[in-house]
């Protein structure tokens, strides 16, 4: 057998083997996890990625010229597509979002500061219901009350430095500009400033709503998603590069499937 052969069976073997953990993610299931409507498309792209290697091995172990050239073309539309999608994550993510106010030790998030197509696909009403929903059964503002309690925490100024999450930044407690009073972590006084923006009339001191509704939540939202799409962009770099050896691999493979085909003819 050709080296390319072997090459491309052992690097396919490894592919097959990273396409399991990336189906084992998209479908873990977490309470806190408020994305489940993006582990679809993880999931589709392990099987798919998973399906793309057992071809590879199959056509690269039995040199079938058919097979591995299935295997290329649809390696090659992987590849431009996996290219395709890293410069627009880049694109969709290139701002900076977050300021911190006063002497905060955390940020606050404006939902203005994303894309409009990121802004989009979470407003879509399927699916930032099911994100909301999420946030009020799961447990962002309970942690933050668990881990900042008023016994430690007894004032605004101590709790500035509090070290929490973009979701509980924006979900669990007001925007600094609507001037309410802190009593607790997830409790603050009805805003004296309820004209500084819509989030200030939508925050509620009830705990099962809070600031749920608020634009500042879906700012929250989007810095996570943000954080992980720049994540993924960036690992999509190293899986083209990767891609890209096993493309050149399986080219030299289908060559020798081709030169070993004519070297079987029968000379008449």
């Amino acid at each position: 057998m050709a080296l390319s052969n072997v090459l491309i069976i052992v690097l396919n073997t490894l592919t097959f083997i990273l396409s399991i953990p990336i189906i084992a993610i998209g479908a873990k299931h977490d309470s806190n996890d408020c994305y489940r409507f993006l582990q679809k498309p993880v999931i589709a792209l392990g099987v798919f990625i998973m399906l793309m290697s057992i071809m590879g091995i199959v056509g690269a172990a039995c040199k079938n010229r058919c097979l591995l050239w299935i295997y290329l073309v649809v390696m090659f539309l992987l590849i431009i597509l996996l290219f395709i999608f890293t410069i627009f994550a880049f694109v969709v993510t290139n701002k900076t979002a977050g300021d911190i106010v006063g002497n905060k030790g955390y940020k606050e998030y404006r939902l203005g500061d994303y894309s409009t197509w990121l802004r989009r696909q979470l407003e879509k009403a399927s699916n930032w219901e099911k994100v909301e929903n999420c946030i009020g059964e799961g447990k962002f503002c309970s942690d933050l009350a668990e881990d900042y309690p008023v016994s430690k925490y007894s004032s605004v100024t101590s709790f500035s430095q509090a070290d929490i999450s973009p979701i509980q930044s924006g979900c669990c407690i007001p925007p600094s500009a609507c001037g309410c009073t802190y009593v607790n972590a997830t409790f603050w006084s009805p805003c004296s400033n309820t004209t500084a923006g819509t989030d200030c009339a939508d925050y509620s001191t009830d705990e099962s709503k809070l600031c749920y509704g608020c634009d500042s939540c879906k700012a929250g939202v989007l810095q996570n998603i943000t954080k992980e799409w720049r994540k993924i962009a960036i690992a999509n770099i190293v899986v083209l590069v990767f891609l890209i050896i096993v493309y050149s691999v399986g080219c030299c493979a289908f060559r020798n499937a081709k030169t070993d085909s004519y070297r079987s003819k029968p000379y008449v």
